[in-house]
């Protein structure tokens, strides 16, 4: 077999074996993947966050209590309102080490920021600053966000910002 041919065949069983492991998530790493997409966050990348959402994606604020389905509405009424609202925002995974299943990843984090922005149209910015922590149940499938529920001191930081005594 000549170079040529014998490098192309290589190329091919590699990308295979490749494309094999990420469907079957043998190299996936839930703990890489929560990292970047927090980085995403971080760097304040609304579109960048969101594309970590499959097109159906599911994000649960229980605090608010109404869903958000699908990527665009993930983007538009929670990833965008934190950034508009924090544009310093920060959003850490905390040291105890996450749960991680064979669907996804539960973990401990802090979020912090200052509200220099208006929530929505009828809660102006406070100027005050903020740090909560909480825990994200994040459901992963064919590498995108299927579901993430976000469970958080809610309490804390309403008071924080001055909403409730």
């Amino acid at each position: 077999m000549n170079m040529k041919i014998r490098l192309w065949a290589l190329s091919a069983i590699l990308l295979g074996l490749s494309a094999t492991t990420r469907g079957s998530n043998l190299a996936f790493s839930p703990v890489t993947f929560v990292d970047s997409y927090m980085a995403a966050w971080n760097a304040h990348d609304a579109a960048k966050a969101a594309a970590f959402f499959a097109d159906d994606g599911v994000y649960f604020d229980t605090t608010v209590g109404t869903p958000q389905k699908g990527r665009d509405a993930v983007r538009r009424n929670v990833i965008e309102v934190f950034m508009k609202a924090a544009p310093n925002l920060t959003w850490s995974r905390d040291a105890k080490a996450p749960i991680i299943g064979p669907e996804g990843i539960a973990f401990e984090w802090s979020f912090k920021g200052t509200n220099t922005g208006a929530w929505d149209a009828n809660t102006p910015a406070t100027n005050k600053p903020f740090e909560f922590k909480g825990v994200s149940f994040v459901m992963i499938k064919n590498g995108k966000i299927e579901y993430q529920g976000d469970y958080y001191d809610a309490l804390s930081f309403q008071k924080q910002l001055g909403w409730i005594k």
